[in-house]
């Protein structure tokens, strides 16, 4: 193992964004179940079974926005029609609900700031230092405008994010496609590539691409269903793999 904590023959690290590269996961989470609670609420009732932890691990997190709605509501016994991309908020379609959810997150974002785990981005800058090319492979279509939030862009050589998936027709996590794209277009394969996850759909990615190392980072004591999924390895913070004190 190299002083990062990696195997000798990894050359690239990919890195999701969400609870890994940033402290954005417990806002998806919040914005998830503030559009879920209260569209249940408007189906259901007042006795509507509310989206909780269970939920957002389970059906959402690390997956496409339109998967996560498709996925949550199948868990329910619901089904809605598709719809557009581009349909507004309030249609009742699993486009809409899915960018009602965005829409939420934006605000949250606009209002409380984005904040970066400081520990991973120490760890890329170290990496990078040796030699290491590195990508962030994200869901989110907001990935680009986050990561200049937090002046991160120019620490990755390849982004692989919502947008770019959709452009080339990529299925998202728990599929492995993002990330071997994000490997590819480093020049490299993926047992020479290493995955930094958060998401058990991320473990499942790393998984089924045979990447050479999956990285777990347990922000919510979730180690046993991490390990579960495909890591190599859970941490709590990258500066527990190694790197500069």
């Amino acid at each position: 193992m190299t002083e990062l904590g990696l195997p000798e023959e990894i050359k690239a690290c990919l890195f999701d964004l969400d609870g890994v590269v940033t402290r954005t996961a417990v806002v998806h989470a919040a914005a998830w179940k503030e559009m879920f609670d209260a569209f249940l609420r408007e189906r259901e009732g007042e006795d509507f079974r509310p989206f909780d932890d269970h939920d957002y691990d389970e059906y959402v997190d690390g997956l496409p926005r339109a998967d996560g709605v498709r996925t949550f509501l199948a868990s329910r016994g619901i089904e809605l029609p598709d719809g557009n991309p581009d349909d507004p908020p309030g249609a009742e379609t699993v486009q809409g609900l899915g960018n009602r959810k965005n829409a939420l997150v934006l605000e949250k974002i606009r209002t409380d700031g984005v904040e970066a785990y400081d520990d991973t981005l120490t760890y890329i800058r170290a990496a990078r230092a040796q030699g290491l090319r590195t990508a962030i492979v994200s869901s989110s279509a907001n990935c680009r405008d986050v990561l200049r939030a937090i002046d991160a862009e120019d620490l990755f050589d390849v982004r692989i994010d919502g947008v770019v998936a959709a452009e080339r027709h990529l299925p998202g996590k728990p599929h492995p496609d993002t990330f071997l794209a994000a490997a590819q277009d480093l020049g490299l394969d993926a047992p020479r590539s290493a995955v930094f996850e958060d998401a058990l759909a991320g473990m499942d990615a790393g998984r089924a691409g045979g990447f050479g190392y999956v990285v777990g980072l347990d922000r919510v004591g979730q180690t046993d269903a991490l390990y579960e999924h495909g890591a190599d390895v859970v941490v709590k913070g990258l500066a527990e793999l190694g790197g500069p004190a």
